[in-house]
């Protein structure tokens, strides 16, 4: 049984997710959800969380912002069958890979096949010569080439991780961002790899990423994740999309008011992965609040009593687009949903003024037949995103959220 809380409409929780599921014997560290680092993951003990207290055995669980998928790594570990859409395709490449049952791998064999390998791959990329030095390109170009070639599913997918970090960490893109970004400091990391012997370290370093992933799967596996039913949609333009069916519970997080652009973190695995700069441009382009949005009747006084006062036109516009996308997925998504949504969002700032999201969502739900039960703060503990004095964009101190907030609603019969 999960810690019993007091959940009236009346109270805002605090917990701490972490502590709370680990203090009732549950392990959330889960090997499939660090194979790659991946921009704004989903907390798994929340998700942990919600499963082990709200739902049922049969239940379907939908996330429609799933990025890395981390809902579906859980509900597998549950038996809970899942969809999971995205706009970003990586979801399927991590996915995929995390359902892996082979691990008798001869990886020195496999090295050994890349090396000679005359297969090659060149991405469709306007600017590869700015993210990657001319002599590290053959190299990339023949293990890419390898990769994209074979035709055993499995193997493919023990190589992609390992070969994506390997070709992230011989790029010019600085380690330490999400986004992709070229600094000093990765200017230098570059010129220090190319000083030493940096094709042996290459074959090296992807030969360590993937007895690291093996590893990780291992882990994930020994959790004893169960044969359920599932469907993965990404490249999805999720707004005025519908469910073909009905689902049980909804659990999501959905992007961050001013989220850094979510495709550009990506771009460079995209590239190596196959995609063509034209579908990455397609993909940008239907990124939230960053897209022209059809406007709805937002049924929130918090909406509009924040509007007033921001005052600067771009911003505002901003917060608009933001609020008519969210609330309108919301609302498009809740008719089929039968029981629960439970919304993960933190209250993001417009320069100094703090954003109550969480409040916004349960003010325009509930007038649609939703009833809040609870939200639950929890206190940031961590954060592995890059950290900054100052704002770059606002110029003054940064001052980033300390709590994040999960939104229970219930659908009233």
């Amino acid at each position: 049984m999960l810690l019993k809380l007091r959940t009236k409409l009346s109270k805002r929780v605090k917990v701490t997710f972490k502590k709370l599921v680990l203090k009732n014997g549950s392990n959330t560290v889960y090997g499939a959800l660090s194979l790659y680092k991946y921009p704004a993951k989903f907390i798994p003990h929340v998700v942990t969380f919600v499963l082990k207290k709200y739902a049922k055995s049969g239940m379907k669980i939908f996330d429609p912002f799933a990025g890395y998928g981390t809902v579906g790594l859980i509900s597998r570990i549950y038996g809970y069958d899942y969809e999971l859409w995205d706009l970003n395709p990586l979801i399927n490449m991590i996915h995929k890979t995390s359902l892996i049952k082979k691990s008798n791998v001869d990886i020195p064999g496999l090295i050994d096949e890349i090396k000679n390998s005359k297969k090659e791959f060149v991405p469709d990329w306007s600017n590869l010569d700015y993210w990657f030095d001319k002599r590290t390109i053959p190299i990339l170009s023949q293990s890419w080439g390898f990769v994209n070639s074979l035709t055993d599913n499995e193997l493919r997918h023990i190589l992609l991780i390992p070969l994506l970090k390997t070709t992230r960490h011989f790029s010019y893109s600085d380690d330490n961002m999400y986004k992709l970004y070229k600094s000093k400091y990765s200017i230098k990391k570059m010129e220090a790899i190319l000083g030493n012997d940096w094709k042996s370290n290459f074959y090296h370093k992807l030969e360590r990423e993937i007895y690291a992933l093996l590893r990780r799967l291992n882990e994930y596996r020994s959790l004893q994740p169960r044969t359920v039913k599932f469907k993965i949609r990404s490249g999805k333009d999720i707004l005025g999309a519908n469910l073909d069916n009905n689902v049980d519970i909804l659990i999501t997080s959905p992007p961050y008011l001013q989220a850094q652009e979510y495709i550009r973190s990506t771009k460079l695995e995209l590239f190596w992965l196959g995609y063509k700069e034209s579908q990455i441009k397609e993909f940008s382009s239907k990124e939230i609040p960053y897209r022209e949005v059809d406007r709805i009747e937002i049924y929130s006084e918090k909406y509009y009593k924040f509007r007033k006062r921001i005052e600067e036109a771009h911003l505002k516009r901003l917060y608009d687009r933001y609020f008519h996308a969210i609330l309108n997925i919301f609302s498009a998504l809740s008719k089929n949903v039968k029981n629960y949504m439970f919304i993960f969002v933190g209250p993001a700032k417009v320069r100094t003024l703090s954003i109550p999201i969480d409040a916004i969502i349960v003010e325009h739900l509930s007038k649609l037949g939703w009833k809040h039960e609870a939200t639950y703060i929890d206190k940031i503990l961590s954060r592995s995103i890059f950290k900054t004095n100052i704002n770059a964009a606002s110029g003054i101190k940064d001052g980033r959220i300390k709590t994040e907030h999960l939104v229970v609603l219930k659908k009233e019969s």
